[in-house]
C-alpha cells in the first residue's frame, strides 16, 4: 500500500514538473517591457463617429489620444499585409469572400461597416503611427506555410517605434522565436470551449499555455473574463511574465482586473487620464 502511494506521489510530481516546463515562458534574455499601459483594441474606433475598427481613422484617433494600438494583420490575394481582424469579409464589408481571396486594390473598393473607410495597408499604418505610440500587432495565422510572419516582420524591420507581436497560433510565435528572436512576442489565450464551443487541440493547448515551451513568449495576452485560469496565474505569479488583459469594455471591467494584469486592451470607453499619467 505504501509502495503504491509513493508511486502515485512520484507520478504526480513528475506530471507537475512536466506541466511547469510546458508553460514556462522565456526566462533568460527577456526583452524590456513595453511602454504604456492602455492599448486601443483595433484602434480607437467609434462607429457612431464614422470610425470603424482597424482603419486609418481609428489608428489616427488613438494616436491623437496617446493610446497604444492593438491591431490585426493578415495577407491579401496579392501578398500585401493589411490590417483586418476577420478572415472573411462578411461582417465588416458584407461580402462573401475571405480577405486573401481579393487583391488589395479590390479591398480598397469595399467600405468598412458602411463608412468611408477601407481596409488599410500595414505599411500605411506604420507610417501614420511613426513611433508616436506603441503597437501590439496580432498575427492572424490562417494556415501552415503562410508567409504572413515573414512579410510582417520585414515591414517591422524598418520601423523604429516600439512594438510587439502576438498570436493565438503557436506556429506564428515559433517563427518569430527562430527568425526574429529579439522581437517581443506574446501568446494569446482564452477559454475557447466555454466561449464558443471549440475543442480542437489547436485551441486547447494555447488555452492552457501548454505550447509555451516551444514558443517561449515574453508576455501573455489573456481574456480577462478567464483571469483565474491556472496556467495564467502560474505564469504571472511564479514566472513573473507580464500580462495583457483583453478586451476590457468598461471601467467596471477594468477595475475588476486591474490588480491582475499589467496592460489593458480596451474598447468602448476612454480610460481615466490619471491612469494614463501613471502608465509610464
Amino acid at each position: 500500500m505504501t509502495d503504491n502511494r509513493h508511486s502515485w506521489i512520484k507520478r504526480g510530481l513528475t506530471a507537475g514538473l512536466f506541466y511547469l516546463l510546458s508553460i514556462a515562458p522565456r526566462l533568460i534574455g527577456r526583452p524590456k517591457r513595453m511602454p504604456g499601459k492602455f492599448y486601443a483594441h483595433r484602434g480607437l474606433h467609434d462607429l457612431s463617429l464614422g470610425i470603424p475598427e482597424n482603419t486609418m481613422a481609428a489608428f489616427r484617433r488613438a494616436v491623437e489620444h496617446g493610446y497604444g494600438i492593438e491591431l490585426d494583420v493578415q495577407l491579401t490575394k496579392d501578398g500585401q499585409v493589411v490590417a483586418a481582424h476577420d478572415f472573411d469579409l462578411k461582417r465588416i464589408c458584407g461580402v462573401e469572400k475571405d480577405v486573401d481571396e481579393l487583391t488589395y486594390e479590390e479591398l480598397k473598393a469595399l467600405p468598412v461597416l458602411g463608412t468611408a473607410e477601407h481596409i488599410p495597408l500595414f505599411q500605411d499604418v506604420l507610417d501614420l503611427v511613426d513611433g508616436k505610440v506603441p503597437l501590439l500587432v496580432e498575427i492572424k495565422y490562417k494556415h501552415v506555410g503562410s508567409s504572413i510572419c515573414r512579410k510582417a516582420a520585414e515591414l517591422l524591420d524598418h520601423y523604429s517605434g516600439s512594438y510587439c507581436i502576438e498570436s493565438f497560433h503557436p506556429v506564428a510565435l515559433m517563427w518569430f522565436r527562430k527568425y526574429r528572436p529579439y522581437t517581443v512576442r506574446g501568446q494569446l489565450g482564452m477559454n475557447f470551449h466555454k466561449d464558443d464551443g471549440r475543442v480542437h487541440p489547436v485551441y486547447y493547448f494555447p488555452r492552457h499555455l501548454l505550447t509555451n515551451f516551444l514558443t517561449k513568449p515574453d508576455f501573455i495576452a489573456y481574456d480577462h473574463h478567464a483571469r483565474s485560469a491556472l496556467s495564467l496565474t502560474i505564469c504571472r505569479v511564479v514566472f513573473g511574465i507580464p500580462c495583457f488583459a483583453w478586451t476590457v469594455k468598461s471601467p467596471r471591467e477594468y477595475y475588476a482586473c486591474e490588480h491582475i494584469f499589467d496592460y489593458f486592451i480596451f474598447e468602448g470607453f476612454l480610460p481615466e487620464e490619471s491612469d494614463i499619467r501613471n502608465c509610464s
